[in-house]
């Protein structure tokens, strides 16, 4: 199996996926996957790093700094597409989760050093965009991008549908000292539906010195720590994927990789009107 593949397991408490720099060999992104049943509670410290709870689906309820951010949720699934809420909670902060509705929680993290106030970000205080043409269109929900306050978290949710790819044509964001990319590690949560289904991605470098191509099943993670990173579904299947990206500079600046670009043009996107 792929270095670059977490597979979804019950890990302890109600995790199914803790993933941190250490077990992932890089420096910034941290992302953690709890489902917890109706009435449960887990306690969680962000230490040295900023969170955004994203409320997956269910409803959870949170107590930080003795504030109580009650009944945080909308959807019973992500494949309702609408946005979700989700709670950003700055450092050294101790939360209490408790799920009012058996709920899926993904906890996304980057290091911090700033004192911003925690604060909801509510579905209608996120940027919602259609991307691509044809073959190659998504739903995109914007919860935490750079145009709002973070110390170094990025956080957007996509949809796919069935059939078609997504994170293409195939672009990358792997350079610390450029003027044209920014270096930001990235994580994919993928869910489908039908739950049974599976996607298809490949995470790979011009260079072909980092080539691994996935099946991804319900509730995987793929790391992506350089390269270029496209997913494809597969007929049947739509795909939902939830990324945390964080590095040095918060902003999303990548190069596509030239033999795809073309996907992009009004060539491409005239066979679809």
């Amino acid at each position: 199996m792929s270095p670059l593949l977490s597979k979804s397991n019950a890990i302890n408490n109600g995790f199914r996926q803790q993933i941190t720099p250490q077990n992932a060999n890089w420096e910034y992104v941290g992302f953690e996957l709890l489902h917890l049943s109706a009435g449960a509670a887990q306690e969680i410290e962000s230490g040295n790093t900023e969170i955004c709870f994203v409320v997956v689906s269910g409803y959870a309820s949170f107590a930080v700094d003795a504030k109580i951010f009650e009944h945080l949720g909308n959807r019973t699934s992500p494949f309702e597409r609408i946005p979700p809420y989700s709670l950003y909670v700055p450092h050294h902060k101790q939360v209490r989760v408790i799920a009012d509705t058996e709920v899926e929680l993904a906890i996304c993290r980057a290091p911090s050093n700033g004192n911003l106030p925690i604060r909801v970000i509510k579905p209608q205080d996120v940027g919602v965009e259609k991307r691509g043409f044809g073959n190659n269109q998504r739903l995109v929900h914007n919860i935490l991008p750079e145009t709002e306050a973070a110390d170094s978290l990025l956080v957007v949710e996509v949809f796919t549908d069935e059939g078609n790819t997504s994170s293409f044509p195939s672009h990358k964001h792997d350079q610390k000292n450029s003027e044209t990319e920014t270096y930001l590690e990235e994580t994919y949560y993928h869910r489908f539906e039908p739950q049974q289904g599976f996607c298809l991605q490949r995470v790979y470098t011009d260079d072909h010195t980092l080539d691994e191509c996935m099946a991804v099943y319900d509730g995987d993670v793929v790391k992506v720590p350089k390269g270029y990173h496209p997913v494809a579904t597969i007929a049947g299947y739509n795909n939902y994927y939830l990324n945390v990206m964080a590095g040095p500079v918060r902003k999303w600046r990548f190069s596509w990789e030239q033999d795809h670009q073309w996907i992009n043009s009004e060539e491409y996107a005239r066979k679809f009107k």
